[in-house]
């Protein structure tokens, strides 16, 4: 199982962002936060904006959908050319059916989780994500703090992954650091997904190995 690093634009220089996106050209993926300021109380950025990404960097897009009604929204993220969608389970009606279109049009398909949201109604489903995703911090903004009360939800989330033999991804996001990388990666962890870590660095670059090399020798051990 491979230790990915996908960085979160949100803490970046938006009046730069091609000079941002080249800072972290290093790492394995672009996590793109997608607010609608109604499922979570923060507006970002939308399709316009994710394409233009797209364009500025070669790095695969990994697009987080904090929005309602990813049903009827999510799929043209897949069209756009975002090589993994992720839907909240709380905000998607028919989830496997989403990921299973998601899948047709090329992209991986995540299925997110609140820091509250039980991942148990969806493990006989795990076959039908290529990405789960426990948020460990609530959604919405990014520089909160890590929640360690999430760390037995990845370890159940690992097991159940291993115990049927499937090679599905499994994501964090919040408030991930040097400080807290090892401790999700312990868990069963991934992919990482660190924002101000990483951007108020003052080398991003840098960072993101540091990032990744923490990881991969916590996952080891």
């Amino acid at each position: 199982m491979s230790i990915l690093i996908a960085p979160s634009i949100l803490n970046s220089d938006f009046s730069d962002l091609r000079g941002e996106l080249a800072k972290i050209s290093g790492a394995d993926y672009v996590h793109v936060d997608v607010m609608d300021n109604h499922f979570v109380p923060n507006l970002t950025l939308g399709l316009p904006v994710i394409e233009s990404i797209l364009r500025a960097t070669d790095v695969p897009v990994d697009a987080h959908l904090m929005i309602e009604e990813p049903d009827r929204w999510a799929v043209a993220y897949a069209e756009a050319g975002c090589a993994s969608v992720t839907v909240h389970a709380e905000a998607a009606a028919a989830p496997v059916r989403l990921a299973r279109e998601l899948r047709r049009q090329g992209a991986r398909a995540g299925l997110a989780l609140r820091p509250a949201s039980p991942v148990e109604p969806y493990l006989d489903l795990l076959s039908e994500f290529d990405m789960i995703l426990v948020m460990t911090v609530e959604p919405g903004f990014g520089g909160q703090s890590f929640i360690d009360g999430t760390l037995p939800k990845i370890t159940r989330t690992r097991a159940a992954v291993e115990e049927a033999g499937l090679d599905v991804w499994v994501q964090v996001d919040g408030g991930i650091s040097q400080e807290t990388i090892e401790r999700a990666s312990d868990a069963g962890a991934n992919v990482f997904v660190a924002g101000s870590a990483v951007y108020k660095a003052e080398d991003a670059a840098a960072e993101v190995s540091t990032l990744r090399e923490l990881a991969t020798a916590a996952h080891q051990h």
